[in-house]
């Protein structure tokens, strides 16, 4: 059996477990816990940049980054679903890529409130990585994702990101983007594990 690495309110560990539910493989996948910061955690030995998510293959060998995961399970599929070869293939990457980087800057903004002084925090670099979040959120809403039988990574992506911005932010969000909203609800409708994989640990 195959191990994730990860831990209840990482977005891009949700990622891996959604993508899991869709291709019909979280049966062959065991959760565990892991704490990037705690130096004894043997994540830093599986992955050296010490951060997750990561996938532990039955042999012994590990994957890690989201995207390089995603690729894999979706390799094991039939068909690739995530990562189908069709002609807006290229369209469809850039904007799974755009969701993880506003994820990215969202985090960053949580970890400048959790890891550096109050004192030391920087307001130029906290607006740099809301304007960040604020375009590409703009852009997603006006560019959105297929469902249905068109789901793939862009969409997990996707959904990964608000539900990120909803439980870190309180869902401030849904204030300016109805078209987001809507596709939210129709995504989580869609895909029941959205909500099994819902964090609820600060």
């Amino acid at each position: 059996m195959m191990i994730l690495r990860s831990s209840p309110p990482s977005p891009f560990g949700r990622k891996v477990k959604l993508a899991a539910a869709v291709l019909g493989l979280s049966d062959q996948i065991r959760v565990e816990q892991a704490d990037t910061l705690d130096p004894a955690d043997s994540l830093r030995r599986q992955n050296p940049l010490g951060k997750i998510p990561i996938l532990v293959l039955e042999d012994g060998s590990a994957l890690y980054d989201s995207r390089v995961i995603l690729e894999y399970l979706d390799s094991l599929s039939d068909a690739l679903v995530l990562f189908p070869e069709t002609a807006n293939r290229f369209r469809l990457l850039a904007r799974a890529a755009l969701a993880d980087g506003v994820c990215e800057a969202a985090l960053l903004i949580v970890y400048e409130g959790r890891f550096r002084p109050e004192d030391k925090r920087s307001d130029n670099w906290l607006d740099l990585q809301a304007g960040k979040i604020e375009r590409g959120l703009k852009a997603l809403e006006a560019d959105l994702p297929a469902l249905g039988d068109g789901l793939a990574v862009d969409g997990i992506c996707l959904a990964c990101l608000l539900g990120y911005l909803d439980f870190r932010f309180d869902g401030v969000w849904r204030q300016s983007y109805p078209r987001l909203v809507d596709w939210l609800i129709a995504f989580e409708a869609q895909v029941p594990a959205f909500d099994a994989t819902r964090p609820s640990a600060r």
